[in-house]
């Protein structure tokens, strides 16, 4: 879900503004990140993470699941190609404060996956993916170069966990990512439905053998419609949103498609299913 730039008008229509990154990073470690809790300790519980695991996290974000996955006493490594991200990653885990409770082993690596190679002997045993892929054109073969990177820093059977929208009838965030981007022609080909058999594709194609698999519900609760806008937003899935229109129509057409999940109160409630796939190398 990482953040990029929108692309500018041809000169006669005129440049439009950037996205403000550090803005949208802020976003999603106060709004977003925390969606996905329940995946995460789904993974973690199935896998036994604790003081044996060596964990590799590929698209870190702002570290809630490397937090989550330190609290059990793993060593972690993350990586992200956001800058604005893992600088609130290294805030929230390596903090300056010589006060705050030392979290031992823990690497925030800035560059390429190859950067996060373990300078001792031993491989990773545990690599996780937790952006969930099946909702935008591309995003398999995205995170198949991620794992081509990250496999070889890998021991032998270690675990490499993948995520995945659920069935679109189960994912009420999914008809919301569709209906939002539907008055811009160009972005037909920028959302697709989930598919059942994502992950095992990508596992496949990465030489990685299927290990098992769950499902789990991961509700995206919002305390007003402005934040669910800011959250959804900050996931990036919008970008092609913003190239073909811009931040105003963006935002009109999401805050209308959240409508059905607004509740009396004024929050957002939206039910989804994720699921997950742990994979081994070989």
């Amino acid at each position: 879900m990482t953040p990029t730039l929108v692309r500018q008008h041809p000169p006669h229509a005129g440049a439009r503004p950037r996205v403000d990154l550090r803005a949208r990073a802020r976003d999603w470690s106060e709004i977003q990140e925390r969606m996905l809790v329940p995946l995460i300790e789904a993974v973690y519980e199935r896998l036994d993470v604790g003081a044996a695991t060596r964990l590799l996290g590929l698209g870190c974000g702002s570290g809630l699941a490397l937090l989550m996955a330190a609290s059990r006493g793993a060593s972690i490594t993350g990586v992200d190609t956001s800058a604005d991200r893992l600088d609130l990653a290294r805030q929230r885990l390596l903090p300056d404060d010589r006060e705050a409770p030392a979290r031992a082993e823990t690497r925030i690596v800035d560059g390429p996956v190859r950067a996060a190679a373990r300078p001792e002997t031993g491989g990773y045993n545990v690599v996780t993916a937790f952006e969930p892929i099946g909702c935008r054109s591309g995003d398999a073969e995205g995170l198949g170069e991620l794992l081509a990177e990250a496999t070889p820093l890998a021991e032998r059977g270690a675990a490499v966990v993948l995520a995945g929208w659920g069935p679109p009838e189960r994912c009420t965030t999914a008809s919301v990512l569709r209906v939002a981007t539907e008055p811009a022609e160009p972005l037909r080909s920028a959302w697709r439905p989930a598919h059942r058999d994502d992950l095992e594709e990508v596992a496949q194609r990465a030489g990685l053998r299927p290990d098992g698999s769950g499902r789990v519900a991961c509700p995206f609760g919002y305390a007003d419609v402005d934040s669910a806008v800011r959250g959804l937003k900050s996931t990036g899935l919008f970008d092609a949103a913003l190239s073909a229109t811009d931040q105003v129509q963006v935002d009109k057409e999401l805050t209308e498609a959240l409508h059905p999940y607004r509740r009396p109160d004024g929050t957002v409630w939206m039910p989804n299913i994720f699921r997950y796939l742990i994979a081994r190398t070989g």
